[in-house]
């Protein structure tokens, strides 16, 4: 019963919103998670038991980050049962979200970006497609979903732009620099074809399989190039998207510009790249200044 209830939540909430896979599968598992420690229906739980589960999982030393989660995966769960009236009280309605921490996030400097995609050997097939990725990851600042999900058609490279669909199916279309255009455009000419063997497929990044990139193979791509150019952070393809928001907020450019580009619903969460741009002022000045 309870798996119904959960399929037929995640099924519209996919269809209402386009919400990723990985969302998705996360709201899934904790639902499924929720319902296991209730042991009956989702639909008689109350506001004491929901209070009870978050005590349970606290004891696992959850962070705040992934219990807000949770509260907000259970909220619309139940604010949607509340719409089809399989209840008459909303028991998330008196809970508060946890405080979080705001995180600075791993990003890397110019120069640590140059390091990175000057390692790569384009010599090579794969050295022509991972400098593509590279170079249009932190030219467009694009998650790594919106990446590996590229087709032809996104891609324009005599208008110098690429069309992606993002958070929620909402699509942008962003302008690419023209190194990152030379490295599609050699990818395109160089090595494409020869990835693509004798299969067909829409795909624009190719594995060594002929088949789409995945977003695993994409992070050990990734990581491996990192460590090759000595770079000692924790990082991800996700990094060169803070490096591309970054950077443009360091050299001047306005908040609402870099929120369109991101694909970020709120400017509140761009906010985080001026914090970061302010962080560094303040490291600066701490270390240069005689009264620092």
């Amino acid at each position: 019963m309870n798996t119904e209830l959960i399929e037929q939540f995640l099924d519209h909430y996919w269809l209402s919103t386009g919400a990723s896979q990985n969302t998705l599968s996360a709201y899934r598992s904790d639902l499924s998670i929720f319902s296991n420690w209730l042991n009956k229906s989702l639909t008689s739980a109350n506001d004491k038991s929901i209070k009870d589960y978050f005590a349970f999982r606290q004891s696992s030393n959850l962070s705040a980050s992934t219990q807000a989660r949770i509260l907000t995966c259970l909220r619309l769960f139940y604010r949607f049962q509340l719409s089809l009236k399989s209840i008459t009280e909303d028991p998330t309605a008196k809970l508060l979200h946890p405080k979080q921490a705001k995180k600075i996030p791993v990003f890397l400097n110019i120069d640590e970006v140059d390091k990175l995609l000057s390692i790569v050997d384009e010599r090579t097939v794969f050295g022509l497609r991972d400098r593509a990725m590279l170079e249009l990851l932190y030219s467009c600042g694009l998650r790594v979903s919106e990446l590996i999900n590229l087709s032809y058609h996104n891609i324009n490279l005599s208008n110098e732009y690429i069309t992606v669909r993002g958070k929620g199916n909402k699509e942008r279309v962003l302008p690419m620099g023209d190194v990152a255009i030379d490295c599609l455009t050699k990818y395109e000419k160089e090595a494409r074809f020869l990835l693509l063997k004798k299969g067909q497929t829409d795909s624009y990044f190719l594995s060594n399989r002929g088949s789409s990139m995945t977003r695993q193979n994409f992070f050990y791509i990734i990581k491996a190039y990192a460590l090759k150019a000595g770079i000692n952070k924790p990082l991800s393809p996700h990094t060169l998207r803070h490096a591309f928001a970054t950077h443009l907020v360091q050299h001047g450019a306005d908040l609402r510009s870099v929120q369109l580009m991101l694909g970020h619903s709120d400017i509140s969460t761009t906010q985080i790249y001026t914090h970061i741009q302010n962080v560094q002022l303040k490291t600066q000045h701490s270390k240069h200044h005689p009264r620092g």
